[in-house]
């Protein structure tokens, strides 16, 4: 009979086959990303970055998607609650939210590596209601409400799942036959992981939050009235209102309004002026939405325009 790990040899055994396939994740980035920047992978929705500045919060729209750090650290801010995260975790974001994003502490000598995984929503919800089936029915009861970002543990399924995938790159051929078998075999541990409750709320039976978010995200211009999004997802007012902030922590009316200004401010740090980012997010008072701008960002919007015109140099 061969010799059986007792409980703590097997975790430890565990814990550095999961270190030994995080050091050659990194080292996978290091070598595709030996400059600063953002790159596709080849993968759709699977992106690589290195930064090598550090960069303070700002306004950002996470679409759902996994951050996966290898090394260095990054911040998410939502609704002022700040979400700091290195390579001991990595960052759920189930639903379309309005945040603050940033890198305090990259630098050349420590850079911030990491991946970026888009989650597909069909497969997300295809796996999930899967999961839901082989559990009976019971698993979604169980998982109560999640909170809008969740942060989770490197598990052996996730790591290995990542590694597996990432592993595809070096070969067109293995990428497009094998590519989307490994996305959602790492889907499937995400689901299942640390975070797998925020992630199994948000695509399951039930997603009516989800749906909701999905639908103001396409009707930003418009007048969208709380009664309307009740109304969509078949909720009265009182119980969509409830339902909302336990999902995203902001009420729906201030969820439109963040979602706005904070797509407002990357159209007017990409260039578009302070009229045309008001009009294109459904303001139609320039007064109102310069006012409303100040008290989010603490500058008018040509104060933050100013800021972030490019000098002579830089990217």
């Amino acid at each position: 009979m061969p010799n059986r790990l007792n409980p703590i040899a097997k975790k430890k055994v565990l814990c550095q086959l999961e270190c030994m396939s995080k050091d050659q994740i990194k080292n996978l980035i290091e070598r595709r990303l030996p400059e600063a920047g953002l790159v596709d992978t080849g993968l759709k929705g699977v992106q690589l970055f290195r930064v090598t500045e550090a960069m303070p919060c700002v306004p950002a729209v996470y679409e759902p998607t996994v951050v996966a750090i290898l090394s260095g650290t990054k911040e998410a801010v939502l609704d002022g609650e700040h979400h700091v995260y290195g390579s001991n975790k990595y960052l759920l974001c189930p639903m379309t939210l309005p945040v603050e994003a940033g890198t305090p502490l990259a630098s050349k000598d420590d850079p911030l590596l990491g991946v970026v995984i888009a989650l597909e929503p069909r497969m997300m919800r295809e796996l999930t209601m899967e999961i839901e089936t082989a559990a009976g029915g019971n698993r979604q009861s169980r998982d109560g409400v999640p909170s809008a970002l969740a942060l989770a543990s490197w598990d052996r399924g996730f790591t290995q799942a990542l590694l597996r995938l990432l592993d595809l790159l070096d070969n067109p051929v293995d990428l497009e036959v094998l590519g989307p078998g490994r996305m959602r075999e790492l889907c499937y541990a995400v689901l299942m992981g640390e975070a797998g409750a925020a992630a199994r709320r948000a695509f399951g039976v039930g997603n009516e939050i989800a749906r909701t978010i999905d639908y103001l995200s396409t009707h930003l211009n418009e007048q969208v009235t709380i009664d309307d999004m009740a109304d969509h997802v078949g909720m009265s007012r009182a119980v969509f209102h409830r339902r909302f902030k336990e999902a995203t922590t902001m009420s729906p009316i201030q969820f439109v309004k963040s979602m706005r200004l904070n797509i407002a401010a990357m159209k007017i740090a990409e260039g578009k002026t302070v009229s045309e980012a008001s009009w294109d997010v459904g303001y139609q008072s320039a007064s109102q939405f310069s006012r409303e701008f100040k008290r989010m960002y603490g500058q008018s919007p040509r104060q933050w325009a100013h800021e972030r015109q490019p000098t002579t140099g830089e990217a």
